[in-house]
């Protein structure tokens, strides 16, 4: 049985992103608004299809921790989850992302539409200053700049990979810094077609400050996410372990 939901929620998930995908690619021509509505409500249909089919819930926590205007967020990422359900906890994020992505056909058009930040990842300095700029752009628009600062998923409770970039882009924007626990990882496993029945938690934690150094703000903000995903991961296990 739950190998038959989790296939019949990856059925409706692709032919349901494939019908915004193709038939929204209209918006490609309108106002970033339009095209940013889109995703956003993807993103929402696809976290019901997740919760409807396949039992998955969603709970966030720490909401009224991000500020209205231009925040850096900085995020765990555990699964391909993360890619659309955080979309509609934020008012107008610019996610950073890889720049390969921009040539699959509609997704990667869109992401150009969304102005999300994309990063060239083989030319590292001159790729750190064009995400600084493209960042500092965005945020002069008031969104929410969104980065996983491992790079790529890690399964959960796995040792921590970080990346200098956040660093960075926390140095430079002048920006508080909000970090965002999550378990995604558990319900919706990497590698893997099963979608585990539960309730994914996403959590925004205390915001750190502009101003601190870059060790004292690196030191600071992986503890303070660590801490809070090593929580989040083992609440969410013992849930697992409850429905067994």
């Amino acid at each position: 049985m739950l190998l038959l939901r989790s296939l019949l929620f990856t059925l409706a998930f692709y032919v349901t992103t494939a019908l915004f995908l193709v038939l929204g690619s209209w918006l490609l021509l309108g106002p970033r608004s339009w095209a940013m509505a889109g995703l956003r409500t993807h993103a929402i249909v696809s976290v019901w299809l997740l919760k409807m089919i396949a039992g998955t819930k969603l709970e966030v926590r720490g909401r009224e921790k991000l500020p209205g205007g231009a925040v850096l967020v900085v995020s765990k990422h555990q699964s391909a989850w993360d890619t659309f359900g955080l979309v509609p906890l934020f008012r107008d994020p610019a996610i950073v992302l890889k720049d390969e992505l921009k040539w699959i056909p509609f997704y990667g058009w869109f992401c150009v539409k969304f102005e999300h930040i994309l990063v060239k990842r083989d030319k590292a300095a001159r790729a750190l200053k064009a995400m600084i700029a493209d960042a500092q752009q965005r945020a002069g628009q008031g969104r929410e700049i969104v980065i996983f600062p491992e790079g790529t998923r890690q399964a959960p409770g796995a040792p921590p990979d970080y990346k200098p970039g956040y660093v960075a882009l926390y140095e430079a924007l002048g920006l508080p810094c909000v970090p965002l626990a999550l378990n995604s990882g558990l319900f919706w496993p990497r590698r893997s077609l099963l979608r585990l029945p539960g309730t994914i938690i996403v959590e925004f934690l205390d915001p750190i400050q502009p101003g601190l150094s870059r060790k004292e703000f690196r030191a600071l903000l992986e503890e303070r996410l660590e801490a809070g995903a090593t929580q989040l991961v083992a609440e969410g296990r013992r849930q697992l372990d409850a429905n067994k």
